[in-house]
């Protein structure tokens, strides 16, 4: 009975890292939104670390948070590091390239776990409005794919920037 028992969890969890492994090497999760503005006062908010404690859904995670900015006061070689509770964990951001239409970062992680991945926000004119995407996309290891499996990171990562875009458009349009 114990041998059939063993053998069932064997191949059980033998499927899972099996189908596991077939899981993109990659992953992109992204939202957009209308804001009332024209691209520059976007740009404005977006582009300048200092201003994202005005929108960002992580800034109020944890109120004790340690911010160090550097480089660039913003744009390009614009930095923002962070250290805090297990809610925000620590990591470090770059602008790697901006335009007025697309901001670029490397996002670094290091706590609860390591990772670099690109966050972009991307800006589209569309008469008095502007369509503002804010995405997340990076490698996906297969920790990551096992992770997947049962955790959504669509689900997870999309209500926070939901909820930033929200917050974006009512410090832009106010």
């Amino acid at each position: 009975m114990i041998k059939t028992i063993v053998i069932i969890v064997v191949v059980v969890l033998a499927g899972i890292f099996g189908y596991a492994a077939t899981r993109p090497d990659t992953f992109r999760v992204q939202r957009t939104i209308s804001i009332k503005a024209p691209p520059e006062k976007i740009f404005a908010r977006v582009n300048d670390f200092h201003e994202w404690g005005s929108w960002s859904p992580y800034e109020k995670l944890d109120p004790a948070m340690k911010r160090t900015f550097s480089g660039a006061a913003s744009g390009k070689g614009a930095a923002y590091a962070w250290e805090g509770s297990d809610k925000v964990g620590a990591g470090r951001m770059e602008i790697s390239d901006t335009s007025p239409s697309k901001t670029l970062i490397k996002l670094d992680f290091s706590k609860p776990f390591k990772s670099s991945n690109t966050a972009e926000f991307s800006v589209d004119a569309q008469g008095g409005s502007s369509n503002v995407t804010w995405s997340m996309y990076g490698p996906s290891p297969y920790i990551s794919k096992v992770m997947g499996l049962f955790f959504s990171m669509d689900s997870m990562i999309g209500k926070d920037f939901e909820t930033g875009l929200a917050n974006l458009k009512t410090a832009v349009e106010k």
